[in-house]
């Protein structure tokens, strides 16, 4: 199947935003798009993180989880710590890691507000919609976690 002009648009979307949130990640903190991801979703996550869990997440290999988290840990953004069964390495945000996870969903915020800025309220909830059918379908698909 040919991609028609929809599909041209959204993948340089997809693309421009890309581009422009890996800039701000990396210009507010210093941080790769695997870091800023990891300290975001162990902002968000609640239930016992484990090393195992987040590279499947992010994915990554083993040795580039370990490799990743060897860096949070020596910034002082995240905690190792034993799992009740002896097996698994639980991952913890330390304060410093949430404050940085808030700042970075700060600057994240700050380019989605300013891609959106052109749209009226009206054009936002389409589009919301419409995303979130994207990436329901995506999430069902192949590959999904």
């Amino acid at each position: 199947m040919a991609f028609d002009r929809t599909g041209n648009l959204l993948g340089a979307l997809a693309l421009v935003l890309s581009d422009r949130m890996t800039e701000a990640l990396g210009s507010e903190m210093g941080k790769s798009p695997s870091a800023a991801a990891a300290l975001s979703w162990l902002h968000h996550f609640h239930q016992q993180p484990t090393v195992d869990l987040l590279r499947r997440v992010l994915g990554l290999t083993s040795s580039g989880t370990v490799r990743l988290l060897d860096g949070l840990v020596a910034e002082g953004y995240v905690e190792r710590g034993a799992g009740s069964d002896g097996r698994a390495t639980l991952i913890s945000l330390t304060p410093a890691g949430r404050a940085a996870a808030v700042q970075l969903a700060a600057a994240r915020g700050k380019v989605l507000e300013q891609a959106l800025g052109p749209l009226s309220s009206a054009e936002r909830r389409s589009l919301e919609k419409l995303t979130s059918k994207l990436l329901i379908g995506l999430m069902r698909g192949p590959g999904a976690i």
